[in-house]
């Protein structure tokens, strides 16, 4: 549609490599960077479908833009610290890029993990998610429930649950421990 876009490369150390993809895939109307930080680019292109998972449910129940606003932020801040945890070479400025923050941003107005979980809130949680994959989606995949529970279980095994309560309450809502409107509450479930 030639509408401007722009997507992060990110490489770890030939930026002449990087450079190569940058001119393959650059036009007037979509921006490539390249990043020296693939671990923060991986991570941020794959957790930002947990936070995306909490804004569905913040649409779904209808709880308005500030209360959004908010747990992007929030979904933000645990995908920083997640990352630099298990990477400590993640740059912070990667988060600002298009893989960070844009990425975000997008992810929670309109993807599909957010539309899937809008719709599984609307139902009180009733709905599977392979029913409302199957009816929205048009064959392509829901990536953030299995996200989350990959995550939730590396957070356990680690003993971080405490560290990032936001992603540990979107994994409980996806399995049905507790209800779509605990997304609000975060940080008062214990995992």
């Amino acid at each position: 549609m030639e509408k401007f876009s722009e997507a992060t490369v990110g490489y770890i150390e030939s930026r002449e490599i990087a450079d190569t993809w940058v001119h393959l895939f650059s036009t007037p109307y979509f921006m490539v960077t390249p990043v020296r930080d693939v671990e923060g680019v991986e991570l941020c292109g794959t957790l930002k479908n947990i936070v995306a998972i909490a804004a569905g449910f913040v649409d779904g129940l209808e709880m308005g833009n500030n209360t959004k606003a908010a747990i992007m932020r929030i979904g933000l801040r645990e995908m920083k610290a997640l990352s630099m945890l298990l990477f400590p070479s993640v740059k912070d400025s990667t988060f600002f890029e298009s893989c960070g923050v844009a990425d975000v941003i997008t992810t929670c107005l309109g993807g599909r993990n957010r539309r899937v979980e809008e719709a599984f809130a609307q139902s009180g949680g009733k709905r599977s998610f392979d029913e409302l994959e199957e009816e929205m989606l048009q064959g392509q995949k829901l990536q953030g429930v299995s996200t989350a529970r990959e995550v939730y279980e590396t957070l356990n095994h680690c003993g971080w649950l405490e560290m990032f309560p936001l992603f540990s309450t979107v994994h409980q809502i996806c399995i049905g421990r507790l209800k779509p409107d605990a997304i609000v509450h975060y940080r008062d479930h214990k995992a």
